[in-house]
């Protein structure tokens, strides 16, 4: 009988920093993702953490990692051509079928950018399938913006409002996220989806400034990258109600999500 909680190791392909406590670690790995999932990384002895996919390729995997826990900071002891063993991918994903030849909107605050960054990147690399897209990301300081480079790409493309929470920096607007929902032209829009994914009272206030402004609860969807643990229905740590966030998300409709949001 397969034991589906035994991981299997991959070799760490590179590392680039992102930030002083983020880097994005690309791994070997030949199967298939589905924008929105995540994999449990593990290392032997240490511990085990579930982690967003944050890009993909052929024959890798990216993940943008934090290191604020145990496992996080064993992971940043290993150097490329090391191994890190890994078991997935696992949740649903963003239904980006749903999401063709529609206006899409991506708010998204900190480490949160991650799990939408693959999602980002096929409507940049698929504009026949969209019709505009419009991004805030917004982050604590200049020292912890992720991506800089794919921000950059994403402006020749997108509609995008980069922001700082409370400081001011060239190329950046200044505030939190939900200062800058008012400039997204809903009302313009024929047919559009929201993503919001953050930090739980972020995608809170965001989702109730985009209900405010006229936004049908159906049309919001985010993602809980936080909440999993063992990934298959066993230790109940990201279970909310009746609802396991590691087999029914991390992606919802936030129809659904409003009951679930702390």
């Amino acid at each position: 009988m397969e034991n589906i909680m035994l991981p299997s190791p991959h070799k760490i392909l590179s590392i680039v920093r992102e930030t002083q406590a983020e880097y994005t670690f690309r791994v070997a790995y030949e199967g298939e993702t589905q924008h929105g999932q995540f994999f449990q990384l593990s290392i032997p002895k240490v511990g085990e953490a579930p982690i967003s996919v944050s890009g993909k390729g052929e024959g890798y995997v990216e993940f943008t990692i934090r290191k604020i826990g145990r496992l996080t900071r064993g992971v940043f002891g290993l150097q490329p051509g090391d191994v890190l063993f890994m078991r997935g991918p696992y949740g649903n994903a963003f239904p980006v079928d749903r999401f063709k030849g529609k206006d899409l909107v991506v708010i998204c605050g900190g480490t949160g950018m991650a799990p939408v960054k693959t999602l980002l990147n096929h409507f940049y690399d698929h504009p026949e399938e969209g019709r505009s897209v419009h991004l805030i990301c917004g982050f604590k300081d200049l020292g912890s913006v992720l991506f800089t480079g794919e921000i950059e790409k994403f402006k020749g493309r997108f509609h995008v409002i980069p922001t700082l929470d409370d400081s001011t920096a060239p190329g950046f607007e200044t505030g939190l996220v939900t200062a800058h929902i008012g400039r997204i032209p809903f009302d313009a829009f024929e047919d559009y989806n929201v993503v919001i994914v953050g930090p739980p009272v972020m995608m809170r206030f965001a989702a109730l400034e985009c209900v405010k402004r006229g936004v049908p609860e159906d049309k919001i969807w985010v993602s809980f990258e936080r909440r999993m643990s063992c990934a298959v229905g066993k230790c109940g740590h990201c279970k909310i109600n009746e609802t396991y966030v590691c087999l029914e998300g991390p992606v919802f409709n936030y129809s659904r999500a409003k009951d679930l949001l702390d």
